[in-house]
Protein backbone atom coordinates (compact mmCIF):
# COMPACT_ATOMS: atom_id res chain seq x y z
CA UNK A 1 0.00 0.00 0.00
CA UNK A 2 1.48 3.29 -1.20
CA UNK A 3 2.06 5.91 1.72
CA UNK A 4 2.76 9.38 1.76
CA UNK A 5 4.84 11.25 4.29
CA UNK A 6 4.22 14.51 5.30
CA UNK A 7 6.36 16.20 2.83
CA UNK A 8 4.99 14.95 -0.28
CA UNK A 9 1.40 15.92 0.92
CA UNK A 10 2.99 19.03 1.91
CA UNK A 11 4.46 19.31 -1.92
CA UNK A 12 1.45 18.10 -3.57
CA UNK A 13 -1.28 20.85 -1.80
CA UNK A 14 0.91 23.85 -1.22
CA UNK A 15 0.59 23.58 2.61
CA UNK A 16 3.33 24.22 4.87
CA UNK A 17 3.99 20.84 7.02
CA UNK A 18 3.03 23.40 10.33
CA UNK A 19 -0.25 23.76 8.63
CA UNK A 20 -0.92 20.53 8.04
CA UNK A 21 0.03 19.44 11.21
CA UNK A 22 -2.37 21.76 12.79
CA UNK A 23 -5.15 19.82 10.10
CA UNK A 24 -4.38 16.78 11.87
CA UNK A 25 -5.09 18.57 15.20
CA UNK A 26 -8.44 19.27 14.18
CA UNK A 27 -8.68 16.13 12.98
CA UNK A 28 -8.86 17.04 9.23
CA UNK A 29 -5.40 15.19 7.84
CA UNK A 30 -5.94 11.92 9.35
CA UNK A 31 -2.98 9.36 9.31
CA UNK A 32 -0.25 7.71 11.32
CA UNK A 33 2.86 7.96 12.92
CA UNK A 34 4.85 5.04 11.87
CA UNK A 35 8.42 5.31 13.60
CA UNK A 36 7.96 8.77 14.64
CA UNK A 37 7.07 10.28 10.80
CA UNK A 38 3.53 10.84 9.14
CA UNK A 39 2.30 8.64 7.04
CA UNK A 40 -0.84 8.71 4.85
CA UNK A 41 -2.29 6.47 2.74
CA UNK A 42 -4.11 7.44 -0.59
CA UNK A 43 -7.82 7.34 1.16
CA UNK A 44 -6.59 9.97 3.64
CA UNK A 45 -5.08 12.13 1.49
CA UNK A 46 -7.94 11.72 -0.89
CA UNK A 47 -10.22 12.36 1.74
CA UNK A 48 -8.64 15.31 3.26
CA UNK A 49 -8.03 16.99 -0.13
CA UNK A 50 -11.91 16.57 -0.72
CA UNK A 51 -12.42 17.90 2.49
CA UNK A 52 -15.22 21.37 2.09
CA UNK A 53 -12.77 22.84 4.95
CA UNK A 54 -9.57 22.37 2.53
CA UNK A 55 -10.86 22.42 -1.09
CA UNK A 56 -10.74 26.35 -1.10
CA UNK A 57 -7.12 26.54 0.63
CA UNK A 58 -5.71 24.02 -2.14
CA UNK A 59 -7.37 26.19 -4.63
CA UNK A 60 -5.48 29.42 -3.58
CA UNK A 61 -2.25 27.77 -3.49
CA UNK A 62 -2.83 26.70 -7.10
CA UNK A 63 -4.14 29.91 -8.58
CA UNK A 64 -1.05 32.04 -6.54
CA UNK A 65 1.51 29.28 -8.32
CA UNK A 66 -0.44 30.24 -12.05
CA UNK A 67 -1.23 33.71 -10.91
CA UNK A 68 3.18 33.63 -9.44
CA UNK A 69 3.75 32.61 -12.69
CA UNK A 70 2.32 35.07 -15.00
CA UNK A 71 3.43 37.81 -12.55
CA UNK A 72 7.32 36.96 -12.49
CA UNK A 73 8.14 38.64 -16.15
CA UNK A 74 11.72 39.51 -15.27
CA UNK A 75 13.19 35.78 -15.48
CA UNK A 76 16.33 34.85 -16.70
CA UNK A 77 15.93 31.58 -17.97
CA UNK A 78 13.11 29.86 -20.13
CA UNK A 79 10.31 28.61 -17.79
CA UNK A 80 7.18 26.82 -18.26
CA UNK A 81 3.65 26.47 -16.23
CA UNK A 82 1.75 23.78 -17.42
CA UNK A 83 -1.71 22.69 -16.22
CA UNK A 84 -3.13 19.31 -16.82
CA UNK A 85 -6.45 18.25 -16.46
CA UNK A 86 -7.43 14.09 -16.22
CA UNK A 87 -10.62 13.02 -16.39
CA UNK A 88 -9.93 9.81 -14.49
CA UNK A 89 -11.16 7.30 -11.90
CA UNK A 90 -9.69 6.86 -8.34
CA UNK A 91 -7.50 4.30 -9.41
CA UNK A 92 -5.45 6.17 -12.18
CA UNK A 93 -5.90 9.32 -10.25
CA UNK A 94 -3.64 7.58 -7.61
CA UNK A 95 -1.12 6.55 -10.51
CA UNK A 96 -0.91 9.97 -11.84
CA UNK A 97 -0.51 11.49 -8.40
CA UNK A 98 2.48 9.17 -7.78
CA UNK A 99 4.04 9.76 -10.59
CA UNK A 100 4.64 13.50 -10.35
CA UNK A 101 5.29 12.94 -6.66
CA UNK A 102 7.94 10.60 -7.52
CA UNK A 103 9.28 12.99 -10.16
CA UNK A 104 9.27 16.17 -8.17
CA UNK A 105 11.03 14.34 -5.24
CA UNK A 106 13.65 13.43 -7.91
CA UNK A 107 13.67 16.91 -9.50
CA UNK A 108 16.37 19.67 -7.60
CA UNK A 109 14.11 21.38 -4.81
CA UNK A 110 13.43 24.81 -4.69
CA UNK A 111 12.88 25.77 -8.28
CA UNK A 112 9.76 23.48 -9.35
CA UNK A 113 6.77 23.91 -7.97
CA UNK A 114 3.72 20.94 -8.40
CA UNK A 115 -0.04 20.63 -7.06
CA UNK A 116 -2.37 18.16 -7.29
CA UNK A 117 -6.09 19.20 -7.01
CA UNK A 118 -8.80 15.70 -6.99
CA UNK A 119 -12.61 16.51 -6.81
CA UNK A 120 -14.44 13.70 -7.67
CA UNK A 121 -13.30 12.22 -11.15
CA UNK A 122 -11.47 15.48 -11.72
CA UNK A 123 -7.54 15.64 -10.98
CA UNK A 124 -5.78 19.11 -12.04
CA UNK A 125 -1.81 18.92 -11.96
CA UNK A 126 0.07 22.51 -12.15
CA UNK A 127 4.03 22.07 -12.66
CA UNK A 128 6.03 25.30 -12.54
CA UNK A 129 9.87 25.13 -13.46
CA UNK A 130 12.81 25.26 -15.52
CA UNK A 131 11.80 24.17 -19.17
CA UNK A 132 14.27 21.71 -19.06
CA UNK A 133 13.27 19.68 -15.81
CA UNK A 134 9.14 20.21 -16.69
CA UNK A 135 9.83 19.31 -20.49
CA UNK A 136 11.56 15.98 -19.08
CA UNK A 137 8.97 15.56 -16.55
CA UNK A 138 6.03 15.48 -19.48
CA UNK A 139 8.33 13.39 -21.48
CA UNK A 140 8.68 11.11 -18.95
CA UNK A 141 4.73 11.05 -18.23
CA UNK A 142 3.94 10.70 -22.00
CA UNK A 143 6.31 7.93 -23.00
CA UNK A 144 5.81 5.65 -19.93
Amino acid sequence: MRLFTINEVSMMTGFTTRTLRNYISAGILEGEKIEGVWKFSVDDFTNFISNPNVISGIKSKMNAQALDFLADDKKKENYICTILDFYVDDEESTEISDFFCEQMNCSPKNITQFSLQRNGRNTRIILTGPEDIISEIMHNYYSR
